[in-house]
């Protein structure tokens, strides 16, 4: 049995290993006959913890990246309002470090982490890249701008609490003395709304009187709007093919008088091919498969519909076709119609897809046992059909909720995304699943094929968007930069930019040659579930959670106009095929539509006299389950359904507006 000598030395020797330094001491004044005569352990003043850190240049880049990874993990709700905390505070840092004439630590850290503010602050940053001793912060003026100004911000309550109880729970005493003197935050409590109902306005950010950029220089990267160039050989055969359509018309009618309808498509190819009020991307700017026959005879069949076009305004609201459906048990996540009319499309939370034909015919799939050896056409595959078909085909693949459908421009294709994180490539001809895609690493939301098939976009939660090629497994290019979910994508016109929109109440334009962000546009109070491009490349509208309709000029960045009218979130939103108006629907169970001709942008429009159409707004202003909300001047119609919220509207080539949405009546009912 050890001695109490022996147990003592053990006792101190655990007591020193775990490092329980209090309570030996504690133990070693029990041991001693005499109190141990020892200095106390004061606690260190507060004030020289802070000029340790200070004096450490180390402790700006800790302090600003452990800030920063906060910021980026912190609740979607909030992290917008956070994040504008980090350029003025970065700023701040590097100014201090070249300050204190630590220049090495100081172009670190502004290499490191300039990255993130070039969209909003490229100007700036370029500037203060060149003060890199003290001398130069005391001459340049810029410098002195941010050290003699405060960088006014403004914050939620509930944000700036969570904001300044981090740093002082870390006790990032750096940043709270930056915070304090240099950065004057204007505690909002409620949304950051200004006294018309729209996002404020950049004009109480930053420091006053300076032109800090924020978007407007960022959005001035030169930009290529207009359709691309066609392809020479694709034109001259596009018009001997309608020369020969003429003159064969013409043999027929030899004795009866005869009006050309083919010339008149000629001219009007060349009319839309040779826009020259935008920029168009050179032939060969976006890579595309041979063309072929099919091609030739789908360009004829689009210009057919431009000369039957219906014209729309003010004064001619469109004709709509909705698409309800019933027994979905609040299952059917997306819907979308073919560009034709001829199919219809949705996606289930039971991870099958269902297409119907809007045609009346029966849908007929493969058989169960066929030799592929046997089909060399479309006759041999034809034979190896069902007989009989059915209204609707079910395509199962997926493992998990359906919440995308996108159908090619000839509708052949069908390509879908999933919670399972892939999307697929479906067959219409033979309604069999051929591709999957593999490459996001979370839930896919939303799906879009490109104007010319070949390409498809998919917005996902990891926060990125990626574009894919038909012939190849793996994604092209990635498109990171949004701080939150990816909710929708679509393709330019012209296929050459990708248009995202995000929760993080932004939306964003991407090159995808090179992946690069070249517009970003911010204005949005909520999520932004819905984008549409005009036909004509030029304008873009956005909409989704704070119940509002952004329209934007894309050339240059700029706002046109902001519409209100829903009472509940935007579903979605789609112009004509004349550019003049835009159709939108959503969880209010309506469909609206809304004047956004050029020459109207800033000036009011009047609601239009029709008497249906004024039977319908009253019926809809007697909707006691219904908020009133202010209706602005582009409003033009509104058409409400009973308990149809409209997922998806679109317009045909002949602007016949197509709307689609699931039966979903009141619980009590």
């Amino acid at each position: 049995m050890p001695s109490p000598s022996d147990l003592d030395k053990i006792v101190l020797s655990y007591l020193q290993k775990k490092g329980y330094k209090a309570t030996e001491r504690i133990f070693l004044k029990e041991l001693e006959p005499e109190p141990i005569e020892e200095p106390a352990e004061e606690p260190e003043p507060e004030s020289s913890k802070t000029n340790e850190e200070i004096d450490d240049p180390e402790a700006y880049d800790v302090s600003y990246k452990s800030l920063r990874e906060w910021i980026e993990n912190s609740l979607d709700w909030y992290k917008p309002e956070l994040r504008s905390v980090l350029f003025p505070i970065f700023v701040h840092a590097y100014l201090d470090l070249v300050s204190k004439n630590l220049s090495k630590e100081a172009k670190k850290f502004m290499e490191t982490y300039k990255g993130d503010h070039v969209e909003l602050h490229t100007p700036d940053l370029n500037r203060l890249a060149t003060v890199t001793d003290a001398q130069h912060v005391r001459e340049n003026e810029l410098a002195q701008i941010y050290r003699s100004n405060k960088y006014n911000l403004r914050m939620s309550s509930v944000p700036f609490e969570l904001f300044l109880n981090y740093l002082q729970d870390n006790k990032f005493m750096l940043l709270l003395r930056i915070v304090n003197q240099y950065l004057n935050i204007q505690v909002v409590h409620g949304k950051l709304l200004n006294s018309a109902g729209g996002l404020e306005t950049d004009d109480v950010i930053g420091i006053t009187g300076h032109e800090s950029q924020q978007i407007e220089a960022f959005n001035q990267q030169p930009v290529q709007l207009g359709q691309p160039q066609p392809d020479p050989s694709f034109k001259e055969e596009l018009e001997q093919a309608l020369k020969d359509k003429d003159n064969a018309r013409k043999d027929e009618m030899a004795d009866q008088p005869f009006q050309s309808d083919y010339l008149p498509l000629l001219s009007t190819y060349k009319k839309l091919k040779q826009d020259s009020s935008v920029e168009r991307p050179a032939f060969g700017d976006i890579p595309l498969p041979p063309y072929k026959g099919t091609d030739l005879q789908a360009e004829i069949d689009s210009l057919e519909d431009v000369a039957k076009r219906i014209p729309l305004g003010p004064s001619s609201l469109p004709s709509i076709c909705c698409y309800t459906f019933h027994n979905t048990h609040d299952n059917l996540n997306c819907v979308t119609v073919s560009k034709d009319a001829s199919l219809v499309a949705g996606g289930f939370s039971e991870s099958f897809i269902k297409i119907w034909s809007l045609k009346g015919e029966k849908l007929r799939a493969l058989r169960n046992a066929i030799n592929p050896a046997h089909v060399n056409d479309y006759a041999d595959l034809n034979r190896q059909k069902e007989r009989h078909g059915s209204d609707y085909k079910r395509l199962v693949g997926h493992s998990g909720p359906v919440y995308g459908v996108s159908f090619s421009p000839d509708n052949k294709y069908l390509v879908s995304c999933s919670e399972d994180k892939t999307a697929r490539l479906w067959s219409t001809q033979t309604f069999s699943n051929l591709v999957i895609y593999k490459g996001h690493n979370h839930p896919v939301w939303d799906v879009d094929f490109g104007p010319f098939g070949f390409y498809f976009a998919t917005a996902s939660h990891d926060r990125t968007a990626r574009l894919w090629s038909c012939d190849h497994i793996t994604s092209l290019r990635v498109f990171a930069g949004h701080l939150s979910d990816v909710d929708t994508v679509k393709f330019h016109p012209n296929s050459k930019y990708l248009v995202t929109g995000s929760s993080d109440r932004t939306v964003r334009m991407w090159d995808v040659q090179t992946g690069a962000c070249v517009r970003v546009f911010t204005g949005h109070t909520g999520g932004v579930k819905t984008v549409a491009v005009s036909p004509n490349g030029k304008w873009m509208a956005s909409a989704g959670e704070d119940k509002s309709i952004i329209v934007w000029d894309l050339s240059s960045g700029k706002r046109l106009k902001c519409m209100t009218g829903h009472t509940d979130f935007i579903y979605s939103v789609a112009f004509s095929a004349d550019n003049n108006v835009l159709v939108s629907s959503g969880a209010d169970c309506t469909v609206r539509m809304w004047d956004v001709n050029e020459d109207s942008m800033d000036t009011a429009t009047p609601l239009i006299s029709g008497s249906d159409t004024k039977r319908m707004r009253m019926d809809y202003d007697l909707d006691k389950q219904k908020k009133a909300v202010t209706e602005s001047r582009e409003h033009l119609a509104v058409f409400p359904t009973k308990y149809t919220p409209i997922y998806d509207a679109q317009f045909t080539n002949r602007n016949l507006c197509i709307v689609a949405g699931a039966f979903c009546p009141p619980k009590n009912k």
